[in-house]
């Protein structure tokens, strides 16, 4: 449990800082969501009472996160659009570049 709370929180936290969308966080705070799971069970078992009464926080914490990155219906129009549009920048961005 603790080795995967580790490997999956620098996962996830690799994840949100490579900036690579809104639905790539969404899904690094969903990855966050079952560290902190995995943190409160391994605290749990081990009599960690601080690691556990943490991690029901980041619990939450990015369980409004991932409300916020992927089920929001507002937010995932938001995102939607987003995406349309930075594709169209990237393209219009190729193409200035083929052009020069």
């Amino acid at each position: 449990m603790e080795w995967f709370g580790a490997i999956g929180a620098i996962v996830a936290a690799g994840l949100i800082a490579s900036d690579l969308g809104r639905r790539i966080t969404g899904w690094a705070f969903v990855l966050f969501v079952f560290v902190a799971l995995a943190w409160i069970v391994a605290g749990l078992l081990g009599g960690n009472m601080p690691i556990v009464i943490q991690n029901l926080a980041m619990l939450f914490v990015n369980g409004w996160g991932v409300w916020q990155y992927l089920l929001n219906p507002r937010k995932k129009r938001e995102i939607e659009r987003m995406e349309t549009l930075a594709e169209e920048a990237r393209e219009e961005t190729a193409e200035g570049i083929c052009a020069n």
